[in-house]
């Protein structure tokens, strides 16, 4: 792939866009002193950067640089905050809030607020952001990867699609990711093993994430999508 594609997709783990990426050719690639695994085909190239503000903002910042996208995506699971979304529903909002300072990136398309939060919101705190916001769902790079995108003056768009809705318990996730954004299961597995009655949440939550990676790389497959990039009409109407 030349060094521009229409589209730049950055993601928080691997096991999200799997389903999608799993036979594109990969490349490792660096920027300000750190190495990015980079898939990529079809005028796309997607990035994987880790959990949290910090790591997607990073990535964000690689592939605008070695890519010059026309585009790029904040893709990911989402928390549901409104009652009526369930797991493996898609989400293209037309507002992304930074709960942080509240600064919003707004679009002619698309529907609904997303509010990007510092760390993975249990029930109480999803209705109170849910709340404050106007929010119907919650995740935690979309806000980094839109101020990335408005910086470089380059066209944004989050698509996200909810893995835990408002009602599920979450399991201690941020105890397992480190600084650098990576998520480590093995260590999140090992803890919940000696925790029998967190076996059920576990459970669920891999249930929901399977569920959500494949509607996630259902909708980031759609041709109107992926091959019509250049087209911001297109890509939130149709």
């Amino acid at each position: 792939m030349p060094d521009s594609c229409k589209v730049g997709v950055v993601a928080a783990l691997e096991r999200e866009v799997w389903p999608l990426v799993k036979d594109w050719p990969v490349h490792r690639r660096q920027h300000d002193e750190r190495w990015f695994k980079f898939f990529e085909k079809d005028g796309v190239a997607l990035v994987c950067g880790g959990i949290g503000a910090e790591a997607a903002r990073r990535a964000a910042e690689a592939i605008l640089t070695l890519y010059h996208p026309a585009l790029i995506i904040s893709a990911g699971f989402a928390g549901g905050l409104d009652a009526s979304l369930r797991a493996g529903d898609t989400l293209i909002p037309q507002h992304v809030i930074d709960a942080d300072d509240g600064s919003r990136t707004e679009h002619a398309f698309g529907h609904g607020v997303l509010v990007s939060f510092q760390n993975v919101a249990d029930i109480k705190q999803k209705a109170k952001l849910g709340k404050a916001f106007g929010a119907q769902a919650v995740d935690m790079e979309a806000a980094a990867v839109a101020r990335c995108a408005e910086a470089h003056g380059v066209k944004f768009l989050a698509c996200k699609v909810i893995s835990d809705a408002s009602d599920s318990r979450m399991l201690p996730i941020m105890r397992f990711v480190g600084s650098d954004g990576r998520f480590y299961p093995l260590r999140l597995l090992a803890h919940v093993v000696l925790r029998p009655w967190l076996w059920g949440r576990l459970f669920r939550l891999a249930q929901d994430s399977a569920m959500a990676a494949a509607k996630l790389c259902e909708a980031l497959a759609e041709p109107k999508v992926l091959q019509h990039a250049d087209s911001e009409k297109q890509l939130l109407t149709q």
